[in-house]
């Protein structure tokens, strides 16, 4: 039952993180379209959202692990 239980958690964990990451992608993209000037800036803001939406699911792989052990 803990495997089944690990798998679900870790599987939305990265549903979760897609979703996120597609949303915050789509936005910027809108952002850059109106505001072309402040590309570069929406650019990296972009990739430090990306980067902290990813850490979900890795934390969600730890904690399937834990459950698993």
């Amino acid at each position: 039952m803990k495997f089944l239980g690990a798998g679900i958690a870790a599987g939305f964990a990265a549903l979760a993180a897609s979703y996120g990451n597609g949303h915050v992608i789509s936005k910027t993209i809108e952002s850059m379209a109106r505001q072309p000037e402040m590309s570069g800036q929406l650019r990296s803001t972009m990739f430090i959202g990306v980067g902290l939406i990813e850490a979900v699911p890795i934390l969600a792989i730890v904690v399937a692990f834990l459950l698993v052990i």
